[in-house]
């Protein structure tokens, strides 16, 4: 009598998707889709300015604090505003003037009385929101522009003693009118170097110009409508920094930083000219971060050189500190950084 085949076994079912890998993809579909919608949204108050758009959100994105510099008029508060409105941010504007103080931001502790008998209590200051427009920052002393130092780089302040930890997310976004400009102060080199990038916002064209003007000579412009939470923006923050970038991208980074020191080995000799200071290793952490946000930002979830390339100007125009000579002979830092971006050796796609 023949034995009874065995029956088949059943094809064992295909894993299911974990959950993490799910909540990633749900937040990567969110920010690539809502691209499109956030520039809508902008694009109700905010005519053109797209270079400048992109680098805020990679920003935002990143986690990064971002410097602003343009000449009065550019809508610089008005596009920050219409940001922290899109994302759903508790925001607060603070305006740098030469009388204001440190207390001012961060806020001060004051006598008041209670059952138990009179206590010192902490009123916090404006600082304690989720998206501080510091408004043109460059018109206040270096002593009041230091106040936000810790509040930028550890996310607290520190009165009498006592931590206060700041509100997640927390991102400072600061105007600056341009240097040469009367009756400003030049940022402490060791504060710029908290902010991420450096945008430069420029005059519009002549046919963006006129619907500027067209628009805000007419009705009110429609209200911006909120797309997205804190709590996105903080899964943003988790998913960027997730995306793989190769070895090779990362030593490229960092190689284009370095090569902006002068009398180091190997520099090129126009950085040993017209540099007095270049760019030290957060150059090279922020070009990767961003590189990272920007690939996510197009849709891609790996880092290419033109990421890092794109991000270049930003990252490096305010780390960059050009000596008398190329002064002298009319160089600016924006000449400096192309070239830095054609002289290093791009590395090649595998």
């Amino acid at each position: 009598m023949s034995a009874r085949p065995s029956p088949t076994p059943a094809a064992a079912p295909a894993p299911a998707a974990s959950a993490p890998f799910q909540e990633e993809r749900a937040t990567f579909e969110r920010l690539t889709t809502g691209r499109t919608r956030i520039e809508a949204e902008l694009a109700k108050v905010i005519v053109g300015q797209h270079e400048v758009i992109e680098q805020l959100l990679i920003a935002l994105f990143s986690g990064g604090h971002c410097l602003i510099t343009g000449a009065p008029g550019l809508a610089k508060t008005l596009l920050v505003k219409s940001i922290a409105q899109i994302f759903h941010l508790k925001f607060q504007r603070i305006q740098f003037t030469p009388d204001l103080m440190p207390a001012d931001i961060t806020g001060t502790e004051i006598l008041q009385d209670a059952a138990a008998g009179r206590q010192m209590v902490f009123v916090r200051g404006p600082v304690f929101a989720h998206m501080i427009l510091a408004d043109e920052i460059n018109r206040t002393p270096p002593k009041t522009q230091a106040a936000l130092l810790e509040a930028m780089q550890e996310h607290q302040v520190t009165a009498a003693g006592q931590r206060h930890p700041l509100e997640e997310p927390f991102f400072v976004l600061a105007t600056q009118n341009p240097i040469e400009m009367e009756g400003t102060y030049p940022l402490p080199e060791a504060q710029l170097d908290r902010f991420m990038f450096n945008v430069v916002m420029n005059y519009l064209p002549e046919t963006d110009e006129v619907e500027v003007v067209t628009r805000t000579t007419a009705g009110a412009p429609a209200p911006i409508d909120a797309l997205f939470t804190g709590e996105d923006v903080l899964r943003f923050h988790q998913l960027v920094r997730q995306v793989p970038v190769a070895t090779e991208m990362v030593r490229y980074a960092v190689q284009l930083a370095a090569a902006s020191r002068p009398h180091q080995a190997g520099v090129p000799d126009f950085v040993n000219q017209w540099i007095s200071w270049g760019a030290g290793t957060r150059a090279g952490q922020y070009l990767v971060l961003g590189a990272k946000a920007r690939a996510l930002f197009h849709g891609r979830a790996h880092v290419t050189a033109e990421d890092i390339q794109t991000l270049a100007a930003p990252v490096l125009r305010h780390r960059i500190l050009l000596n008398y000579r190329a002064e002298a002979e009319g160089v600016r830092v924006e000449d400096v950084i192309r070239r830095l971006v054609e002289t290093v050796p791009t590395p090649l796609p595998k």
